[in-house]
């Protein structure tokens, strides 16, 4: 097992190489019938997922020649000792580069963030509170608004600037049920400005949804954050 599977990774390494110094186009699709194929594949995936999110930059080539001394039991090219520093080294390093990457997309995404909110403004039947949420009613609804002490039921569908969803109970097809003041500012706001049977499209600064330090996910920092929402009813 441990054989096939360091076999495998040199194979995979070696696909990888030549794609990269040929064109840069994607490697064949691999072979993926037997149980083995599948899963050796899928651990491969998941480690270089974790990888690429702990670490800005590696060296492939090195990384998967690790992976296979380890597998085929071979003595390390370095002792414990060397080992232990040279990893506290590599995370103080990588941390470093993660920080001023974060703080560059922070810097970045505000300044587009400030932009799009300066001209969107401007545009026919957009609102701007004195917070600079802004808001556009699609449909006005007739029904009560909520209070702070309230849950609401909602439909929503959120976009970045780029026009990426990135979270949307419209697509799962389930509304969402949370206390009013259980969300974004932004979101806290907004709502209990709508009546019942209202439809908005917000567009809330950085300031009023997760600002530098978003959760990890498809949200980045200071990014400016759009949404269709739907107050369905309140509880």
């Amino acid at each position: 097992m441990k054989k096939l599977l360091a076999l495998s990774l040199v194979t995979v390494l070696g696909l990888w190489l030549g794609t990269r110094s040929a064109a840069q186009d994607a490697p064949a699709a691999p072979q993926l019938e037997t149980v083995l194929q599948k899963g050796s594949y899928s651990v491969g995936y998941r480690i270089g997922g974790n990888v690429g999110q702990s670490f800005a930059d590696v060296d492939v080539a090195l990384l998967c020649r690790g992976i296979a001394d380890a597998l085929e039991e071979r003595e390390p090219a370095l002792d414990e000792k060397a080992m232990f520093e040279a990893l506290n080294a590599f995370q103080a390093q990588a941390e470093k580069a993660m920080r001023e990457k974060a703080a560059r997309a922070a810097e970045e995404n505000k300044k587009k963030g400030d932009e799009f909110l300066a001209a969107n403004a401007k545009e026919e039947g957009v609102v701007v509170t004195a917070s600079g949420l802004q808001y556009k009613i699609l449909t006005p609804g007739t029904g009560a608004s909520p209070k702070p002490s309230d849950t609401v039921k909602v439909h929503y569908h959120g976009t970045l600037l780029n026009g990426k969803v990135f979270d949307s109970s419209v697509q799962r097809g389930e509304p969402i049920e949370f206390p009013v003041t259980g969300v974004i500012k932004g979101w806290v706001e907004a709502l209990q400005l709508m009546k019942v049977g209202a439809k908005w499209k917000l567009f809330i600064p950085s300031d009023l949804a997760y600002g530098p330090n978003p959760r990890p996910g498809p949200i980045g920092p200071n990014d400016t954050l759009i949404f269709e929402v739907e107050l369905l009813g309140i509880k």
